[in-house]
């Protein structure tokens, strides 16, 4: 039988788990330097569905003050629909517009001398490129063609995993307050179900995926998933009060921010 005591002294040798929770920031939502204290890495959109030199240089500004990573967020070319809509465009096109969005970002943080730590695909941009090779194999030129090697935030076991394997440095991502599909795609914003929006729902899924590896689907099914950043929204209007939720919870699980 194991004693109270070793039960304390056992918990007391457990190491502190690192995470990163990553944020998508820039974006106009108006809480960007409360989430700055509460993430370890943002994505600053550069000016694809939302963002000009302005709105990155703050971004960047912000993130420095607070000591927090720095990424690219490009999208597709459409700030009317907030990149949240497929967009018909060419592969050409595409590579040339991924392009530029970085190009403008990685000037402002070499501006700030604040390193440019990775990249990450916002919207439906971030969702098509898990699925389509041309829009993968765009997304990867793009990237290359400047020069810089940033690490990717992806999907492990998506398109773009595969296209960029032994290109790039990857990191795998998970979503805390987005619902999986059993294929572990995103359900579809335009489903009621896309959104966790209970601050214990979203530490849920967080914990479960740290914890024990899996996910619970939106049918309830349970799956592996791999990854070693975390994303929340930036633009949810409740995205703070959840870090601050998952936060607590983490202090009593030895769990903390990288």
């Amino acid at each position: 039988m194991i004693s109270l005591e070793s039960n304390i002294e056992t918990q007391k040798l457990k190491p502190v788990t690192k995470i990163d929770i990553n944020s998508d920031l820039g974006e106009g939502a108006g809480h960007d330097e409360q989430l700055m204290r509460l993430i370890s890495s943002c994505s600053i959109a550069c000016g694809g569905h939302f963002g000009d030199k302005d709105t990155m240089r703050i971004a960047v500004r912000l993130a420095k003050k607070h000591g927090v990573k720095v990424g690219a967020h490009p999208s597709f070319p459409d700030k009317d629909n907030f990149g949240r809509k497929l967009f018909t465009i060419t592969k050409e096109k595409l590579t040339e517009t991924i392009f530029n969005q970085l190009c403008a970002f990685f000037s402002i943080c070499e501006l700030e001398e604040y390193p440019i730590h990775h990249v990450k695909l916002h919207g439906a941009l971030y969702n098509y490129a898990a699925k389509d090779a041309p829009t993968a194999d765009a997304v990867v030129e793009a990237i290359i063609a400047t020069k810089i090697r940033p690490k990717l935030y992806l999907q492990q076991g998506s398109i773009l995993h595969r296209k960029a394997e032994n290109l790039l440095p990857l990191v795998f991502e998970a979503f805390i307050d987005r619902n999986y599909n059993d294929d572990l795609s995103l359900v579809s914003r335009s489903n009621p179900n896309a959104l966790i929006s209970r601050p214990m729902d979203a530490w849920r899924q967080l914990y479960g995926i740290i914890e024990k590896g899996l996910v619970t689907t939106v049918d309830g099914e349970e799956k592996p998933i791999t990854a070693s950043t975390f994303c929340i929204h930036g633009d949810r209007e409740n995205s703070v009060v959840i870090l601050k939720y998952i936060h607590r919870q983490m202090e009593g699980r030895k769990i903390s921010l990288e």
